[in-house]
């Protein structure tokens, strides 16, 4: 069997939420792009977070459109076998070196997991790795059968990590202000 590899990861130093899929699937390998499949919901999903049609956009305008709203890409999984596109079928990973991603993303405020897969695979990477908020996100993938609305209304919660100001009235919120002793 084939190894599936994951595609190189989309971030640069402004970079304030990354999102971790778990690895691509065929769809997304045939067409060289993250979330390739065209009933798969994330790019209508993100695009409502940061408020932009991505879905009509172009790819590359797309990963722009991301990049300039802080927001990264990428997977846990570096590698597998795995035939046809479902999580339940990966066999062998090599995982993600997701500890020196996350140590190059000073601005790094949270991680979204997309899906449970992902969530499980990061979380044991990540969970003390990192001072980010990880966070789990239903699957964008059609495979997934969930209502659009239900997984856009838990995917919402990632617009405040991206807004400078929503930041800063949540740490507020949560007495952490920056006057607070332990706010670092």
């Amino acid at each position: 069997m084939t190894r599936k590899r994951a595609f190189e990861p989309v971030v640069d130093a402004k970079t304030r939420l990354l999102i971790l899929g778990s690895l691509p699937g065929d769809a997304s390998l045939r067409a060289s792009q993250y979330y390739g499949h065209p009933r798969n919901a994330f790019w209508r999903l993100i695009g409502g977070v940061i408020g932009r049609d991505l879905a009509a956009l172009p790819y590359e305008a797309r990963l722009a459109a991301l990049g300039a709203a802080g927001v990264g890409l990428w997977d846990v999984i570096a590698s597998a076998e795995r035939p046809g596109s479902l999580d339940a079928a990966i066999r062998q990973p090599e995982a993600a070196d997701l500890r020196g991603l996350v140590a190059n993303l000073p601005n790094l405020r949270a991680v979204a997991f997309n899906g449970g897969t992902a969530a499980r695979l990061g979380r044991a990477v990540l969970a003390n790795a990192t001072n980010a908020v990880l966070i789990d996100l239903p699957s964008s993938s059609p495979a997934h059968a969930r209502p659009f609305e239900e997984k856009a209304a838990a995917w919402g919660v990632l617009a405040g990590w991206l807004d400078q100001q929503s930041f800063i009235d949540r740490r507020v919120r949560n007495n952490f202000a920056p006057t607070h002793p332990f706010s670092g």
